[in-house]
């Protein structure tokens, strides 16, 4: 089972980027998914989460109002809409899986994780 993250990259401040989450091996159309970031030298933070039908997001609140999360379960993929990107953005991008039909900010509620993919914001 992977989880593999796409669309990362350099870009300045105010850019755009999409990234994406493919999962190969099973399917998660029944469980939560959700989008993690870790800067440089900080711990984990949680980004923004989708249930497993799409009905409900949650973002955390400094990416509200320019992120989006959104999934396609006939093609076993999540997506991250960003916009209106500052340099506080940059990190390293997980896609997670959860254990549950609803997602979490709590990173105990994920049961598989993808690579990573590194966003990096210029100022």
């Amino acid at each position: 089972v992977q989880l593999q993250a796409s669309g990362g990259g350099l870009v300045q401040t105010g850019d755009s980027l999409r990234l994406s989450c493919v999962a190969s091996g099973r399917t998660y159309s029944n469980n939560a998914l959700g989008w993690f970031r870790q800067a440089p030298k900080k711990e984990r933070e949680f980004v923004a989460t989708i249930s497993w039908n799409g009905g409900t997001t949650y973002y955390a609140e400094s990416v509200k109002g320019r992120f989006t999360i959104s999934r396609d379960n006939a093609k076993n993929t999540v997506y991250l809409q960003m916009n209106s990107l500052k340099p506080e953005d940059t990190g390293v991008y997980y896609c997670a899986a959860s254990r549950y039909a609803s997602g979490s900010s709590d990173t105990e509620h994920y049961r598989a994780w993808g690579q990573g993919t590194l966003v990096t914001v210029s100022s």
